[in-house]
């Protein structure tokens, strides 16, 4: 009987850290190292980045922020705009029963904080936080995007992901480049 209580405690000691590690990144949110991504965690986590982006870039294009953020922030404004009307033609044709209400989603909790602690500030310490959520927020995307497009279950969704993914890229390194003139 000793024997089975030790290989008990044993294997819960084990998993302990593992338990922790996972409480520790919110749960609307895919880990970086996942290697695969379920198709409602694609399909609720999408449109809600996507807002979350058009919204903050909205917030930066009216802001007292650099040209070069506000560039960005248009460029963020049309390609997120396009992505969300690309994810809706992906969904249709998808085999997912997720739907996307017209309207456009309501944010994810951790998305809505974002953008309200973002409503908060002006100038320099606008600018500051914004690009430090765009390279917080694309890391995640690209870790999303790269992880569903090579092992997504629906193939319209994985389809729209690898389409997306230059995209992603691209405004990543625009983002290198914002946070090399302004820090």
């Amino acid at each position: 009987m000793r024997p089975h209580l030790a290989i008990a405690a044993l294997a819960l000691l084990a998993a302990t850290p593992a338990a922790f590690a996972q409480s520790t990144a919110p749960a609307d949110l895919p880990a970086v190292g996942e290697t695969k991504i379920e198709t409602e965690t694609f399909s609720k986590t999408v449109p809600s980045a996507n807002r979350f982006e058009i919204e903050s870039s909205k917030l930066a294009e009216q802001k007292n922020v650099a040209a070069d953020v506000k560039d960005f922030a248009s460029l963020m404004v049309k390609d997120h705009t396009k992505a969300s009307e690309d994810f809706k033609a992906a969904l249709e044709q998808s085999q997912t029963t997720a739907s996307v209400t017209p309207s456009g989603p309501a944010l994810l909790p951790k998305d809505q904080a974002m953008l309200d602690q973002l409503k908060t500030l002006d100038g320099d310490e606008f600018q500051a936080k914004y690009i430090i959520l765009q390279t917080e927020v694309h890391k995640q995307a690209l870790a999303l995007f790269s992880t569903y497009a090579r092992s997504g279950e629906d193939p319209a969704l994985k389809e729209f992901a690898k389409k997306t993914l230059p995209t992603l890229r691209m405004h990543e390194e625009r983002i290198k480049d914002l946070v090399a003139a302004h820090s």
